[in-house]
């Protein structure tokens, strides 16, 4: 599997940062739970920044200075190849947020976030989502559901790498990035090549493109140009294969 060129660590909102536009706002879906007061807060200091593929969104060891989102693109996080063999802990979509366990506790990173692609990420100052927790129920409604849901998610991720089918691996995978609320902006169709999904499931692109065949041979998935279309996400989650 071919390696992703590494950039500049912790550029993206440090020096390319810019007020987000109407349509970037729209992708935000925690600003929804916000009251006007609230939200006028947010407004005020959500930043945007555009990352090419190889940036770190944030690195290993690095102290946190935002909660972030992703507008779009595509994001993967996993440990640091300091600590040996890289594992990847999740992909991040488009309309995901993550890093909130992190923020709530103000420490270090514990992972790295790097761009599969060009993305496009936001950033709300650690100030910020503080001042939102003691202000906004909302917000922190939001959180806690957030909180809940990764929780879910690390734990099948764990479930995931003592599978020994690589077919069932891609599936889990997948259905990971379909995930409603920590992928609420992906919809019916994922934007990805069999490349970026290699990165995020550690196989070969080769091995990656045997198991979509199996996955739309199933009837669970459809490779659509550009990207791969749901057909039964409960399969994805939760469904065995003959030869699994």
């Amino acid at each position: 599997m071919s390696a992703l060129p590494h950039r500049r660590p912790g550029t993206v909102l440090r020096d390319r940062a810019r007020p987000p536009t109407q349509e970037e706002l729209a992708e935000i879906p925690w600003l929804k739970s916000l009251t006007p007061g609230e939200r006028e807060r947010a407004l005020a200091a959500l930043v945007v920044g555009d990352a090419e593929a190889g940036d770190y969104i944030c690195r290993f060891g690095r102290p946190v200075t935002y909660w972030f989102g992703l507008v779009d693109g595509l994001l993967k996080m996993s440990n640091d190849d300091s600590q040996g063999p890289v594992v990847t802990f999740a992909g991040v979509a488009p309309g995901g947020w993550f890093g909130e366990g992190t923020v709530l506790k103000h420490e270090q990173y514990r992972y790295n976030i790097l761009a599969l692609r060009k993305s496009r990420v936001a950033g709300l100052p650690v100030e910020t989502f503080d001042w939102l927790l003691d202000h906004s129920i909302g917000f922190n409604r939001f959180v806690m559901h957030q909180l809940n849901e990764r929780l879910g998610q690390f734990i099948a991720a764990r479930e995931i790498d003592r599978l020994n089918s690589p077919d069932l691996r891609v599936a889990r995978n997948l259905a990971a990035l379909f995930h409603p609320l920590l992928s609420p902006n992906v919809g019916g169709v994922l934007r990805i090549t069999q490349q970026e999904l290699a990165y995020l499931v550690g196989l070969s692109r080769q091995r990656v493109n045997e198991a979509l065949t199996t996955l739309a041979a199933k009837g669970w998935i459809r490779v659509d140009y550009g990207g791969l279309r749901v057909l039964d996400l409960t399969a994805l989650r939760s469904g065995t294969l003959e030869d699994a």
